[in-house]
């Protein structure tokens, strides 16, 4: 049976989902953080994430960049916005469904991305194809696209000039984790202090 860990905030939806999907696959595990679902995913090695993409943290996207490259991931979102769509599909979730699926549709869909497959519901499959073709290439910014999403998080409320214990509050973590943060960012963009960071953000306008 195909294993699946559920990553959503809302306590209330993850074991609404479970009861759907009861019989149909095997819920091995849910997650309410990104911290949570990114160590949950290393540790139990699901066939499937079914992921939520607005959430507290980096939402889906950030437990998408935080997993194993070879992890397959459905996102499950009320939102049908082509951003949303398009940004998740990005990251390399392997389908996209919106909440007003029914259990078995949704189980079906996670089986069918354990398999390899693509899956969206019917009405952004047309959009997605759509807009893939259509879109212009996209100009990256190599030292950014490094950067994680809660590292990027960091950067722009030490450019804003917030003290460490300011951001953790703002963050929900640790000031061990935003010095861990803040060490990070700067061995990647090879800077050496926080003056350098902040005029490294301004410069790429990453704060107002």
């Amino acid at each position: 049976m195909t294993s699946v860990v559920i990553v959503d905030d809302h306590q209330l939806f993850r074991s609404g989902v479970r009861a759907e999907l009861a019989g149909l696959v095997d819920v091995v595990g849910d997650a309410a953080t990104v911290e949570d679902a990114v160590r949950m995913i290393a540790d139990l090695e699901p066939d499937v994430v079914l992921l939520d993409v607005h959430m507290p943290g980096g939402g889906g996207l950030e437990v998408i960049r935080e997993s194993a490259p070879a992890q397959r991931f459905l996102a499950l979102s009320v939102s049908d916005a082509p951003e949303d769509v398009i940004a998740i599909v990005r990251a390399g979730a392997r389908g996209y469904v919106t909440k007003t699926i029914s259990g078995e549709e949704l189980a079906d869909a996670i089986r069918r991305v354990a398999d390899g497959d693509a899956v969206f519901s019917p009405r952004l499959a047309g959009f997605v194809l759509d807009a893939f073709a259509s879109f212009a290439p996209v100009e990256v910014d190599p030292e950014l696209d490094q950067l994680t999403t809660r590292e990027r998080e960091v950067l722009r409320h030490i450019a804003r000039g917030y003290l460490y214990k300011e951001i953790a509050a703002r963050l929900g973590i640790s000031t061990k984790t935003v010095e861990a943060h803040v060490s990070a960012v700067l061995r990647k963009l090879q800077l050496s202090s926080r003056h350098e960071l902040s005029r490294w953000a301004v410069q790429r306008r990453l704060v107002d």
